[in-house]
């Protein structure tokens, strides 16, 4: 059986719109394909380690990754260090920059989880920070102009090697994704063709 690993993004949860539209459609299209959207820990470093020991755990069967925002960086990295193909959708390329902003006490409004971001966790983020791609060609890059949250253009500049479908406008949460979900899967080589 392939494995779809789905990365949600900050404060998410595997409650995510997004990743339940996919998984009921996953479902009823390509039943042959296990879908797992894990609930990260809220510090990066954590997170890091529990998405490293996930994709170690099924070493040897077919791994497709799908991140969205924070979720994006967090699989661009995966992609790269485990050579494994890459949907990222609206992500964060430099969360360590953004979440200045968010530093103090959190709580993620899914699981009710209180915490607190502190500098030393923007630190977390940036050391898995890839300057440079070694496989560009594993990553496809699904980013609307719209998004209210992160600045697109970021993405579409430090993945310009990659390949990308950039729609105008929608947002953050990406309008129309489920339109998507035959090409993610051919993309990601894991559901056998119908």
């Amino acid at each position: 059986m392939s494995i779809l690993i789905y990365i949600h993004g900050f404060n998410s949860s595997p409650l995510s719109e997004k990743a339940n539209s996919l998984k009921t459609w996953l479902q009823r299209q390509h039943s042959e394909v296990n879908m797992l959207i894990p609930q990260l820990p809220c510090y990066p470093a954590e997170a890091i380690e529990f998405l490293n020991n996930l994709v170690t755990a099924h070493a040897g069967e077919p791994i497709g990754l799908l991140g969205s925002s924070l979720g994006g960086y967090f699989a661009i990295w995966l992609s790269q260090k485990f050579n494994l193909p890459a949907v990222i959708v609206n992500p964060a390329v430099r969360p360590f920059d953004l979440f200045q902003q968010y530093l103090g006490e959190q709580v993620n409004p899914y699981t009710k989880e209180r915490y607190i971001l502190q500098p030393h966790h923007l630190n977390e983020l940036q050391k898995i920070q890839i300057k440079a791609l070694a496989a560009p060609d594993l990553i496809w890059l699904l980013q609307q102009t719209g998004d209210e949250i992160l600045d697109y253009r970021q993405a579409v500049t430090y993945l310009m090697e990659c390949k990308q479908t950039i729609e105008s406008g929608g947002n953050h949460a990406f309008v129309g994704f489920d339109y998507y979900f035959p090409q993610i899967m051919r993309f990601l080589a894991l559901a056998k063709t119908k």
